[in-house]
């Protein structure tokens, strides 16, 4: 019963909540985003700050920006990174109705 009280909670294009919960369950990817939530950043920049080889930063770079986690620009030779105002509005969207919806006491069974 809760669930269905939380499904009808959350419009369809929440489906896509499941794709950046996925890209982000990592723990380098949130790492990754604490960097960014400061801003644009590099991928020199990332990989001085967060101590890895640019194809290990790349390969989760590269899941974030599939998934819809992260935009990229290209400026010259570098590209840089910077967390999707969209992507962050969904999974805050959809954490906030699950929060408003946890404190709800169960149904009385019969």
């Amino acid at each position: 019963m809760p669930r269905a009280s939380f499904a009808s909670s959350i419009d369809a294009s929440d489906t896509h909540v499941a794709v950046l919960l996925k890209a982000l369950a990592d723990p380098l990817r949130i790492d990754i985003v604490q960097a960014l939530a400061e801003g644009e950043r590099c991928v020199c920049d990332l990989t001085e700050t967060l101590g890895l080889a640019q194809s290990r930063l790349s390969f989760h770079l590269r899941v974030m920006r599939q998934a819809g986690v992260l935009r990229a620009r290209e400026e010259g030779r570098w590209v840089y990174y910077r967390l999707e105002p969209e992507a962050v509005r969904q999974l805050q969207h959809w954490l906030t109705t699950l929060e408003s919806l946890s404190g709800r006491a169960a149904p009385v069974c019969r």
